[in-house]
């Protein structure tokens, strides 16, 4: 039961997202509603369990803020800009059944990987045990590495938006702030803070099952949908290749000499 509410609640809400692409003819509102589907995932289990322990309020309290903050981000981001070249690009790629493949390889897949990535939020907010109101030394940890990760994610994309904002930075790459010291300094905070997410999950039972949700978000970032893209959009782009010798790719470090 804990597991068939959540992917209903997901299977639901990634239906609406493609429903409501086909009516404003824009792939990309899957990327809107990413972290909007976590934070309406968070409220459901909550609410459905009635469980309102002191672990589980903060978690769900946390996954909001996070979600509702990378909404509106990607929302002012796309403003005023056509559809992302990606899904424009897939869309044009599968020629035979486009409406097929848009649904299950780009909404019921990120729906998918979301259910996968919300296992920590699921062991938590279904945790009806007395200790779910006892916060442990781990529990601060985690707490702690969420805010670090939550802070250098949204300082890293204001930093961005404010550099893109300048007429006299168009073309240019971003080489100051937390971008001096890391390429994708917004993509180790996203990443840091679902580590946290894990380790307040280790205190319930069956937490260690949690580690699904960081790693896979590792594995996206730096292997799949994050980091590559943007990697090889600028290859040919001498000033980007200076700064990429310079700079570390994920981890923040000093810059090289």
């Amino acid at each position: 039961m804990p597991a068939l509410i959540p992917s209903l609640i997901i299977f639901i809400w990634f239906n609406f997202l493609f429903l409501l692409s086909r009516r404003l003819k824009r792939l990309d509102i899957v990327d809107l509603g990413w972290g909007l589907g976590f934070v309406i995932l968070s409220w459901s289990t909550l609410l459905l369990t009635r469980n309102f322990a002191l672990r589980p309020l903060l978690i769900t309290l946390m996954i909001t803020i996070w979600g509702l903050r990378l909404s509106v981000h990607i929302f002012l981001r796309n403003r005023g800009r056509s559809d992302d070249h990606r899904y424009q690009d897939l869309h044009k790629k599968w020629r035979h059944h486009p409406t097929l493949n848009t649904y299950f390889n780009i909404f019921i897949l990120q729906g998918f990987l979301g259910l996968l990535i919300s296992v920590p939020i699921i062991l938590t907010n279904f945790d009806l045990s007395p200790t779910a109101s006892a916060l442990t030394p781990t529990d601060i940890i985690g707490y702690l590495i969420w805010l670090f990760g939550f802070a250098f994610e949204t300082i890293a994309d204001w930093q961005l938006s404010k550099f893109k904002k300048n007429s006299t930075h168009k073309g240019k790459i971003i080489t100051t702030g937390l971008w001096r010291y890391s390429r994708h300094p917004n993509y180790f905070g996203e990443a840091l803070l679902w580590w946290g997410i894990f380790l307040i999950s280790t205190n319930t039972p069956l937490g260690y099952l949690g580690i699904i949700s960081p790693v896979l978000i590792d594995f996206l970032l730096l292997n799949v949908s994050g980091i590559p893209l943007l990697e090889k959009k600028y290859q040919h782009n001498p000033e980007y290749q200076h700064y990429a010798h310079h700079t570390s790719l994920f981890f923040p470090l000093p810059p090289k000499k």
